[in-house]
């Protein structure tokens, strides 16, 4: 008669369920929680790098033209001026200051006339920091007395009628400046004549490219320093978003060469 089997020796069916691969108790769980964890880091180091390194901004609006085309996305160096601590007034420093001539993101002093959303994030061009007097004759932009007519492609933007005055030009009538060898304000400013100004410490001037398409500085006055966010690098997308007629324009009507162009 065959020997039984010993009881301290499975058979080879209990061997294999007792030795295979399964989880010990709890596994899951960690898997699960590690999981997590590695998600929770990922967007951590997302949210740094936005907040202060490095952030897309979509161009909405005409304002800009040509340097800037609606439907251009953009890539927008945060640190280049400090950036902003999210829901603080604390701007960490940056690596240089903003200057003349610089295409700049910043969020808009506020603007009355559209309470729906006062102080939006904005893109424009630099054109004068504390201390300058800027005016404008003509539709020609005057900075320290020196006339400086757009350039490049810039000047061959479409001009439109400066002769008319608006109520939110008002803002300009306690800083203007009298009795100065840049000559005198216009009694009422308008888009193309008014100033001289002098642009207060701790703030700037901006102005967009397409000056007969831009609600600027001259709308809504000086940009506190504060309120700069950063300074774009490059276009990394970029589709015909003003008058394509093509379906689906953001996959159809992609403008392949500005991807990746560098901005000045």
């Amino acid at each position: 008669m065959p020997a039984s089997p010993r009881p301290d020796r499975p058979s080879s069916v209990a061997a294999f369920r007792q030795g295979d691969d399964s989880p010990p108790p709890g596994h899951e769980r960690a898997a699960r929680w590690e999981n997590v964890k590695a998600i929770a880091v990922t967007l951590a180091l997302f949210l740094v790098v936005r907040t202060f390194f490095l952030e897309a901004y979509r161009i909405p609006s005409g304002s800009m033209i040509p340097t800037l085309l609606v439907g251009d996305w953009l890539f927008v160096n945060k640190l280049v001026y400090g950036p902003h601590v999210p829901f603080t007034d604390l701007n960490l420093p940056g690596y240089r200051e903003p200057q003349r001539g610089d295409v700049v993101v910043f969020v808009s002093p506020p603007q009355s006339d559209q309470p729906e959303d006062p102080t939006p994030t904005l893109v424009k061009r630099l054109v004068a920091v504390a201390g300058d007097t800027v005016a404008m004759r003509g539709g020609v932009f005057q900075r320290n007395g020196v006339p400086l007519p757009q350039e490049g492609d810039a000047a061959a933007n479409e001009r439109g009628d400066g002769g008319f005055s608006h109520p939110l030009f008002a803002w300009q009538q306690p800083y203007a400046l009298r009795g100065s060898r840049f000559g005198e304000p216009p009694a009422a400013p308008t888009l193309d004549d008014w100033g001289p100004l002098v642009v207060p410490p701790g703030h700037l001037f901006m102005l967009g490219d397409n000056r007969y398409d831009s609600k600027d500085g001259r709308y809504w006055g000086f940009v506190p320093r504060e309120n700069v966010r950063g300074r774009p690098l490059l276009v990394y997308y970029s589709y015909n978003a003003d008058d394509s007629d093509r379906a689906l324009p953001f996959l159809t009507d992609i403008r392949w060469r500005r991807l990746f162009t560098l901005i000045r």
